[in-house]
């Protein structure tokens, strides 16, 4: 039974254009400052602090490659898209819950296990088009500035970046099934997520708290080793995956027990 599937995915075709439309438009006004920044690239990494270079892994700023991973996937990838993924999954279950629509689904032959890995599963749609979009976006914006970029490095990047938004979706869609309220829920997997990347950051200022930044998701995928040294972290994608699979594992089990 695919139904819940497929009326999840239509609920998410608006929401998923909106956020393509908004990331690739501000990824298109990052590309009108770069030869700017190109030209100032030392002088920008002298300006700004230890703390934010480390924060958004900031390296070769004046080469596109460092550029993109340094400068906007930070921003656009791993902050909104993470952002946006946790806050859409904290309100899959909770808001059908908040509503009584709940009822009515468990009233049709299907199982609790089944509604949450379908709602989960929904996810395609955001994953695929954001994927799409920034590819489109980067590469021919690269090719606009007459700086080449190495399709399979950008390729890659993307790819990688899916275990870290399924780890965002993990923790909304655990929050979902935990917190009652959908506000709640939504705005905790926000904060949470934010707080998350913002620690990573920090603790790496500080070699006695950097152990810290490793219960992290964003520890785990760094833009910039992939694009400016071609380093595909294979474990570390690995994680994510497990991760993500243990946070929906949670989030099925504690959904099966609890009285709605």
């Amino acid at each position: 039974m695919t139904a819940i599937l497929r009326v999840e995915s239509r609920k998410l075709v608006r929401g998923t254009v909106i956020l393509t439309g908004l990331l690739v438009v501000l990824s298109a006004f990052f590309f009108v400052v770069f030869p700017s920044i190109q030209e100032e690239a030392e002088l920008f990494e002298a300006v700004y602090p230890d703390y934010l270079l480390a924060l958004l892994g900031i390296e070769e700023l004046h080469t596109i490659e460092g550029f993109i991973g340094g400068y906007i996937f930070p921003f656009v990838w791993i902050l909104l898209a993470g952002i946006y993924f946790a806050y859409v999954s904290a309100g899959m279950i909770s808001r059908d819950i908040r509503t009584r629509r709940m009822d009515l689904t468990l009233s049709n032959p299907v199982s609790r296990e089944s509604v949450v890995l379908q709602k989960v599963a929904a996810l395609w749609v955001p994953v695929v088009a954001l994927n799409v979009g920034m590819m489109a976006v980067l590469f021919a914006g690269a090719t606009a500035l007459g700086e080449p970029i190495d399709p399979v490095s950008l390729g890659m990047v993307h790819l990688l970046g899916v275990p870290y938004l399924l780890v965002c979706a993990g923790i909304g869609i655990l929050l979902s099934v935990v917190v009652d309220r959908v506000e709640t829920a939504q705005t905790t997997a926000l904060v949470l997520v934010f707080a998350l990347w913002l620690v990573d950051g920090l603790s790496q200022m500080n070699a006695d708290f950097e152990w810290v930044g490793e219960i992290t998701p964003s520890r785990y995928y760094d833009p910039s080793a992939i694009l400016v040294h071609e380093e595909y972290a294979l474990t570390d994608a690995t994680i994510l995956l497990v991760t993500f699979l243990l946070l929906v594992g949670v989030a099925v089990l504690v959904f099966v027990r609890r009285d709605i």
